[in-house]
This record gives C-alpha cells, sequence and structure tokens, in this order.
C-alpha cells in the first residue's frame, strides 16, 4: 500500500483540512510535510493539502461530537507547541478519536493519547513559567514591554493571564525566537510583527534593550506609524498563530 504524503501549511486549519482529505481519500500509510518537500521515495504519492475552513470546520464539528471541550482544547493546545514531527501523532489522535465508538481521552495505553497529554503537560509547565518570570519594562510612551524566548509556542496561552492581571496599563508580549508578540492596548488583545533586523541586532532583542532603549522606541514608533497602513497589515500573522475563532479553546485549564 502506498504512502501518502500531504503538503499542508502548518496551521491548525490546514491540519483539520489534511484529516478531512484523509478520510475523502480513504488514504491509510500518511505522512505529514509542512512547506515544501525537496525528495519523495519512490511509489510515494503527493497530495498537496489547501487549507479550508468549512471542510476544516467539519473535521472540527465531529471532534467535538467526540470529545469533550476539554479534549478538544488540550488537542489544539499540544498543535501549538510547533515542535517539529509532532503532526503525526496529532494525526494519530484525531484518527483515532474518528474510528472509535467511546471517547478516547483517557485511554492512555494508546500512543497517541498518552503523547498529546505529555505535549499539553510540556505547554502547561512552560506557560506557568512564562506568567511567574516575564519582567515588563516601561517605555517613553507608557507602555509595558517585555521579550521572552520561550521552548514552546505558548504566547497565545499567556493572553487571559497577563489582561486580567494587567487590566489597567497597556502592554506588549514580544517572542523573539517567533518573531511576533502579543499587544493590549486597555480594551482587547492582538498579534503584531515587528522587523528587528532594521536595529543591525536580529533576533537579540533582550541585549539590544539593556544596551539601547532606543532601538524599542524606534521600532515601537515605526509600527504604530504603520498599523494603520492597508497595505501594512498582517491578516496571514494571525491566522498562521491563532485566529480568534479558536480562542475559546485556550482557557486557564490546560
Amino acid at each position: 500500500m502506498a504512502l501518502t504524503t500531504l503538503i499542508y501549511d502548518g496551521t491548525f486549519e490546514g491540519l483539520l483540512t489534511a484529516v478531512f482529505e484523509v478520510y475523502a481519500h480513504r488514504l491509510q500509510q500518511v505522512k505529514l510535510h509542512v512547506g515544501e518537500l525537496q525528495n519523495a521515495a519512490m511509489f510515494e504519492q503527493v497530495m498537496h493539502v489547501v487549507t479550508d475552513e468549512t471542510r476544516g470546520g467539519r473535521v472540527l464539528k465531529g471532534l467535538k461530537e467526540r470529545l469533550s471541550p476539554m479534549g478538544v482544547q488540550r488537542l489544539y493546545v499540544a498543535h501549538l507547541a510547533g515542535i517539529a514531527g509532532e503532526d503525526a501523532n496529532l494525526l494519530g489522535y484525531m484518527r483515532y478519536a474518528f474510528d472509535s465508538e467511546m471517547n478516547i481521552e483517557e485511554d492512555y495505553g494508546n500512543r497517541y493519547v498518552l503523547r498529546v497529554s505529555e505535549l499539553v503537560r510540556m505547554m502547561r509547565r512552560e506557560k506557568h513559567r512564562m506568567e511567574a518570570f516575564v519582567r515588563f519594562q516601561q517605555l517613553s510612551d507608557g507602555t509595558f514591554y517585555a521579550a521572552i524566548e520561550p521552548d514552546f509556542n505558548v504566547l497565545p496561552l499567556l493572553n487571559r493571564h497577563f489582561k486580567s492581571r494587567y487590566a489597567d496599563q497597556k502592554w506588549m508580549i514580544y517572542d523573539i525566537k517567533r518573531k511576533y508578540g502579543l499587544y493590549y492596548d486597555l480594551h482587547d488583545t492582538q498579534f503584531i510583527e515587528m522587523d528587528f533586523a532594521e536595529t543591525g541586532k536580529p533576533g537579540v532583542a533582550v541585549a539590544a534593550y539593556s544596551e539601547d532603549e532606543a532601538v524599542y522606541q524606534h521600532l515601537w514608533k515605526n509600527y504604530f506609524n504603520s498599523v494603520n497602513i492597508a497595505s501594512r497589515k498582517n491578516t496571514r500573522l494571525h491566522v498562521r498563530h491563532i485566529p480568534k475563532r479558536y480562542w475559546k479553546h485556550l482557557t486557564e485549564k490546560i
């Protein structure tokens, strides 16, 4: 039986769409790949998955019928970790959920269920570590800024904690490893990106701040000068990291 490689964009919606294709084409042996595939093995079939909200939505609806709300949330958090190669385990988890007649969330004898649980624990530990050790420094416009470099993509999980704790001040937490930040403007939060390469110190945000606060003032000013320009809107950034319709799946209970 031929192996089929599904190439997708790495997003959660893309993963859900890939699951749709697995069942639509009755694929058995499947491998997931993010981005361009350099070399395909002999007899390997390659399928490019186009992320589709409708198809992904059908898969998500099916998961909600087979998993508890917490189970869906844990699956999404495991995906957020962004660990290379783990998408195969997430696919296995979803296939197991669809192919079983009972709820599989506590079937830790299954390697996919066990691995999702391990990923969630890793994310939980990193989330709590960030909540405990994030330190803000105040910029000249009154905004509080913090740079972080977590092992996993936990920035979306920090939204509720910091929005609640610092509801009366503007703040931004920037993940310098993944090059995007979470900004709170006293009303709502949004994801943003800033080009630190302009400073001549790409990727060394923490050091740059301690050496030269003007670097951040410059970046911050440029961000707000361009944020309302239609051509600079980065909707792909929001889709890539965490579309707002999935925020409801992120609570303090992971």
